[in-house]
C-alpha cells in the first residue's frame, strides 16, 4: 500500500463530511460505518444533521471537541475548497476526497489548495478500497478504477 493511504489510514480521529440522515446509497455513509466498526474514533459532520447513524454529528469541523487527524469528503466537489480551507485553519494536514465510479468530491481548485497549503491530499479512490477497512467488492472496483483512470494509482 501507497505511502499516502497507509499514513491517512493509521490515523485514528477521522471525520467524514456529508453523511446524510438517509443513510442508504450515500458513500460517506458507507465509510463512517466501515471506519466505525473497525475501531476508528468517527465524527459525522453535516451541517443540517443533529444525529447520523445513531451518534451525534456535528455542524462543522470546528464543532469537533478536539482535533481530527484526517478528513473524508463526501460531498459535491462544489463545497471541498470551503471544507479544504476550514481544514487548513484548524490545522488539519490530511484530507481524502472520495470518489468511486461517479465524480465524486475531488475538486482541482481544492486539490491545489491542499497542495499550496501543506495539507496531504488523496483526490480519489475510497477508503474502502484499502486494508485495513478494505473488503472483496471494494478492491475490485479499486483494480477497476485504476485502470480507467477514475481513481489515483500511486497514493
Amino acid at each position: 500500500m501507497a505511502g499516502l493511504v497507509n499514513d491517512f489510514l493509521s490515523h485514528a480521529r477521522i471525520a467524514v463530511v456529508g453523511v446524510s440522515r438517509e443513510p442508504k446509497g450515500h458513500g460517506a455513509n458507507s465509510v463512517y460505518r466501515r471506519l466505525r466498526s473497525h475501531g476508528y474514533s468517527v465524527f459525522a459532520v453535516n451541517p443540517s444533521a443533529s444525529s447520523v447513524e445513531g451518534d451525534v454529528c456535528y455542524r462543522d469541523l470546528a464543532s469537533i471537541p478536539s482535533t481530527v487527524d484526517g478528513v473524508i469528503l463526501g460531498t459535491g466537489p462544489a463545497r471541498a475548497e470551503a471544507i479544504v480551507r476550514e481544514c487548513h485553519m484548524l490545522g488539519i494536514k490530511r484530507v481524502w476526497m472520495h470518489r468511486g465510479p461517479v465524480p465524486g468530491s475531488v475538486s482541482p481548485t481544492a486539490v491545489r489548495y491542499c497542495a499550496d497549503n501543506g495539507i496531504a491530499v488523496i483526490a480519489g479512490g475510497c477508503p474502502l478500497m484499502y486494508a485495513p477497512t478494505s473488503d472483496l467488492g471494494h478492491r475490485c472496483m479499486r483494480w477497476f478504477l485504476e485502470r480507467s483512470g477514475s481513481v489515483p494509482r500511486n497514493v
